[in-house]
């Protein structure tokens, strides 16, 4: 049986290292599943969940919060360069929430002084925030 190895890899270091029979991610044109022998492709990621089906009796899943960058394929390999990546045992949920609410007040303020930079980056944070929320309930599964 073929399967993919999967490197989650931040300028921080490898978050994710293992073998899977899928790999679920969103690109920045949309969804995207890859399966063993999937031809080439690099693609650039979007702010999302990036599921990974690992080889096990039970199919278990892995969720990965991940803030953009790039997903190469080939040869069986899912190599995924990430601006930053968080499994989901890994996430403080608690964090996550405080860093949602603080991109609200700034894109409320960016608003109120007409400042569409500002607005956009608060917009980003948000995005994050609530990507990293999401994965984290998939704890525990």
């Amino acid at each position: 049986m073929a399967f993919l190895q999967v490197n989650v890899v931040t300028p921080d270091g490898t978050v994710f290292k293992h073998r899977a029979k899928q790999v679920s991610a969103k690109t920045t044109d949309g969804g995207i599943t890859i399966l063993p022998n999937h031809t080439p492709i690099i693609v650039p990621l979007a702010i999302a969940d990036l599921i990974v089906t690992r080889v096990t009796d039970d199919n278990s899943e892995n969720h990965i919060a991940v803030n953009g960058g790039i997903m190469e394929v080939r040869d069986n390999a899912v190599n995924i360069i990430a601006n930053s990546a968080e499994r989901e045992k890994d996430i403080d949920i608690d964090r996550a929430e405080i860093a949602k609410e603080r991109a609200e007040r700034k894109m409320a303020e960016a608003r109120n002084i007409k400042n569409e930079k500002e607005f956009q980056r608060a917009q980003i944070a948000l995005n994050k925030a609530i990507n990293r929320i999401g994965v984290s309930k998939n704890r525990s599964r």
